[in-house]
């Protein structure tokens, strides 16, 4: 019987979410593990894994040989600069801060052409991401959360469109997550994360940073508010 890949929770979301049928860059690949989860399975019709270091690509075929998959096209670039846009109809963009997945939409423009699916799953700086994808031509049309190892994890699946406005609470909160079961959690771990910065900038006594900790309990209440409704 052929030796199946299990995936951790943060990839196995990732997983569930590509749509089943598509062509799908990987980029940052690291192991392969999630595009050989979906081959394996028969989910995707075929895949690009692309990772910017020789050794991760290196370590994603011996994963792609171990589980004997093929349709695995392993590409040594950066981002999404050895990828072309009729290649591929699905990207996922995963485990990396939100600024670097910026930095490699900004370098793909044809990312935001409405024909793309995009997954999208920041490490840090989820906010500031979800405020440029709505200024940049992309807009959402999924969000889920995951536990993985004590840390909960936002996925944005986007497209390219016109998006509304952000606010700041919806930038930090999420923009299509009030049903995800987690929503709550995810709202306890931004008050207190706000809680403290405020605090700590109440510390300082700088006039500058009274203000910056005013705004942030501003945004504490807004978000005990949003608890209360759940």
């Amino acid at each position: 019987m052929e030796k199946q890949l299990q995936l951790q929770p943060r990839l196995q979301l990732l997983a569930d979410m590509v749509p089943v049928g598509c062509r799908l860059a990987d980029v940052g690949t690291d192991h392969g593990y999630l595009p050989v989860w979906l081959l394996q399975r028969g989910r995707i019709r075929g895949a690009i894994a692309a990772d910017i270091g020789a050794e991760p690509l290196a370590h994603a075929r011996r994963t792609a040989e171990e589980y004997g998959v093929g349709d695995i096209d392993f590409r040594l670039c950066d981002g999404l600069s050895g990828i072309a846009a009729e290649e591929v109809d699905t990207v996922v963009i995963a485990g990396m801060g939100g600024e670097t997945i910026m930095a490699i939409l900004s370098g793909a423009p044809w990312t935001k052409d409405g024909a793309h699916t995009l997954l999208l799953q920041p490490m840090t700086k989820a906010a500031e991401l979800r405020h440029w994808l709505t200024v940049n031509g992309y807009r959402f049309t999924e969000e889920r959360l995951v536990w993985d190892k004590n840390y909960l994890y936002p996925v944005l699946k986007v497209t390219g469109g016109e998006s509304q406005k952000l606010t700041e609470l919806q930038a930090l909160t999420g923009v299509m997550l009030e049903e995800d079961p987690l929503y709550g959690d995810y709202l306890r771990q931004h008050e207190k994360k706000l809680r403290d910065i405020a605090a700590g900038l109440r510390r300082s006594g700088r006039e500058d940073a009274l203000q910056r900790a005013k705004e942030a309990e501003m945004l504490v209440d807004c978000i005990v508010e949003r608890i209360r409704t759940l």
